[in-house]
């Protein structure tokens, strides 16, 4: 067992704990996240660091350890008040913040046990994400169409940034910033490769101004300006709104870069308090002038918003579900759209079993912005097909880095017009293939849900997948027709 999988394990442990003290699993990742942020940055202040404290001594790290019982309960609740007061970064990440761990026996365990014995700083960011990832899995387990919207694989991210060919002067945005996956991916990038030759200038650039998000849910807007401040971006005010929505106008700032995965779920709605006082969510189309065409449809506004938020020849890669590629109506007029005004040159059909939400088929749409011409910008797609006889799930077989391995290779990030296909009449297996504009034009509704490989698990019982893969599969495509249905059901009754 590695030594990622003990500290895994043991979290797993405080997190069992504490659900019998009735902590869910998202409180308890949230406490989880003060607590470490204060480990983290007090070893910040040691060697081979010796950065200046960013902790008032008072409230730091060592001031919990060396209390205990009623004392170290209330010195918690102290420390988390006087944190929300703190300016900049600081204080947005403990906004708010309240003491939900009730026995001060268990929270010197949590203090002493788990986050004290470990550095931290020093571990590969993958191995924080796997807790993360974990009791996220497990609040997903609570509420299924809940965790899907706040964690994207990270090695499906790894691969997206490994494409866009990220530069240190860029501006990253990510308009439904989640935890921070894309936004730290790419602040990494950099780092891994640039750090030797970065100027003064640069390093600043990258310290407090290189991402910049939104994100609606402020609990975890809060884990995503914790991620951010403990990699060394420290910006005022705040690079990520908490608790906006991005959707309701255009910001007016344009970013080189935009990385995203807005959360699954077609419709756009906004939150409102009723008159008994209960909250309700109304559907709702986004009037704005700078969209395409007016809709409820939640991705496909997305889609339009991060259109507007680049810059002249600005790179997107966006997550979207398969209703994106093929729907009518404002699907038709945004993909008609896209393709005359913007580049765009590569789509990543995303195999199935990868995310939490159940019943999700989704794929990267990568483009670019351009200035207006009356000519369509898009001249060839090229589709690469990493979902037909694919199988993944998140426990037995998850998505690995390698897996998108051929992906990145055929996608040429150098040079793009140096692509070649690997399939043809002669090699009807090849995953890469490109279609020239004409073709797609022809397609209805400029249909954009292209795939030409053979399933096998339709024709050869000898290359079905494991029978609980094949289960899965089997549900995905059934929540996949219901949730079209009851779409339909829904504008029908409207």
């Amino acid at each position: 067992m590695t030594n990622s999988q003990q500290i895994v394990n043991k979290a797993w442990n405080f997190a069992h704990v504490l659900r019998d003290d009735g902590l869910s699993y998202m409180a308890y990742t949230e406490q989880i996240t003060f607590l470490l942020f204060l480990k983290m940055a007090d070893e910040q202040t040691k060697p081979p660091h010796n950065r200046k404290p960013i902790v008032p001594a008072k409230l730091g790290w060592q001031s919990l350890l060396k209390r205990d019982g009623d004392e170290l309960e209330i010195h918690y609740r102290h420390v988390l008040e006087e944190l929300g007061r703190q300016p900049g970064m600081l204080g947005e990440i403990f906004k708010k913040a309240r003491p939900e761990i009730q026995n001060p026996a268990t929270l010197k365990r949590l203090i002493v046990d788990l986050i004290d014995v470990e550095k931290w700083s020093s571990m590969q960011a993958d191995v924080k994400g796997d807790i993360y990832e974990g009791l996220l899995a497990k609040s997903a387990a609570e509420s299924p169409k809940g965790a899907g919207q706040y964690f994207t694989p990270r090695e499906l991210i790894k691969a997206i940034t490994d494409v866009v060919q990220l530069q240190p002067d860029d501006t990253v945005c990510d308009p439904a910033a989640g935890t921070g996956g894309f936004l730290l991916s790419a602040h990494d990038y950099i780092v891994r490769h640039f750090t030797k030759e970065l100027d003064k200038d640069q390093k600043k650039h990258l310290r407090t101004a290189f991402v910049k998000g939104w994100e609606l849910v402020p609990n975890t807007a809060r884990l995503c300006i914790m991620n951010l401040y403990l990699h060394g971006i420290n910006a005022d005010p705040c690079p990520i709104k908490s608790g906006v929505d991005s959707l309701a106008g255009d910001p007016g700032e344009r970013f080189s870069v935009v990385l995203t995965n807005p959360p699954f779920g077609k419709k756009s709605s906004i939150a409102i308090v009723n008159e008994e006082g209960d909250l309700e969510k109304e559907d709702t189309s986004y009037e704005r002038q700078d969209f395409w065409t007016s809709t409820k449809n939640k991705q496909l506004n997305f889609l339009q918003h991060v259109r507007t938020l680049l810059k002249i020849n600005g790179r997107c890669a966006i997550v979207v579900p398969d209703n994106v590629l093929f729907e009518g109506g404002a699907g038709e007029t945004v993909r008609r759209n896209l393709l005359q005004q913007c580049d765009v040159h590569t789509l990543l059909r995303l195999p199935t079993g990868i995310f939490y939400a159940q019943g999700v088929k989704a794929n990267v749409l990568f483009f670019d912005a351009k200035p207006a011409q009356e000519k369509a910008w898009t001249k060839k797609l090229w589709v690469y097909d990493l979902r037909t006889n694919m199988h993944f799930t998140q426990k037995t077989n998850p998505l690995k880095r390698a897996d998108l391995d051929d992906f990145v290779k055929c996608y040429k990030p150098k040079n793009r017009h140096r692509r070649k296909a690997t399939w043809s009449e002669e090699t009807p297996e090849g995953r890469w293939r490109a279609y020239d504009y004409d073709e797609l034009a022809k397609r209805d509704k400029f249909n954009l849900d292209i795939f030409w490989l053979r399933d096998k698990s339709l024709e050869d019982s000898d290359d079905l997948p494991e029978p609980d893969v094949l289960a899965q599969e089997i549900a995905d495509d059934l929540q996949t027709a219901l949730d079209q249905f009851t779409a339909i059901a829904a504008e029908l009754k409207e």
